[in-house]
């Protein structure tokens, strides 16, 4: 079982991993497509474990002290998987070196 860390830090001081997200079999860009869009506020919250958005297969580590959703997540953010880091790309992802 494969599992993606998700850090936000496009819009923060300080980065912050807010969530890791269990892949299951998904691997590759597969792995990270599913981790981004687990954490998006399309309709309702991730980070609240709404209906809509929520998904058991994300662990909510950094929630607001407001009991707000956190945002969602965005280019300029990254992910590590696989003990590779990624940024969130305008289309896709890159892999940071």
């Amino acid at each position: 079982m494969s599992q993606v860390a998700v850090i936000h830090g496009a819009f923060e001081d300080q980065p912050n991993t807010v969530a890791f997200v269990e892949a299951g079999d998904r691997t590759g860009i597969e792995a990270l497509e599913y981790a981004y869009r687990w954490t998006q506020n399309i309709f309702d919250s991730w980070s609240l474990k709404m209906e809509n958005d929520g998904n058991d297969d994300v662990t909510v580590l950094a929630p607001r002290p407001d009991g707000k959703g956190l945002r969602s997540t965005s280019m300029g953010d990254h992910m590590v998987f696989e003990g590779k880091k990624y940024k969130v790309a305008m289309v896709g992802f890159e892999e940071l070196v």
